[in-house]
């Protein structure tokens, strides 16, 4: 399953950006559309930013997880057979 981090069905929303005239060219001579590229990379963006802000916000709690796992083991341990 592939959560999109934002409502694909908004509007789109014209905007300016400042790219290399080099690079520009050299998208469009290969005929990369530019803006679903932008689009994907800025959703990646906001994915691995969320993800961090996630970690950073329950860095403790994970810490404390992983020790209580490390001394006393995981909820199934009992019942694994391997």
């Amino acid at each position: 399953m592939h959560l999109t981090p934002y409502k694909a069905d908004a509007p789109r929303k014209a905007t300016n950006l400042t790219v290399n005239s080099d690079l520009l060219a050299q998208a469009r001579e290969l005929g990369i559309n530019l803006s679903a590229l932008f689009e994907q990379a800025l959703a990646q963006g906001v994915r691995e930013a969320r993800r961090d802000a996630w970690i950073a916000e329950n860095r403790q709690a994970l810490v404390e997880y992983n020790q209580r796992v490390a001394e006393r083991g995981s909820f199934g341990d009992c019942a694994r057979r391997f």
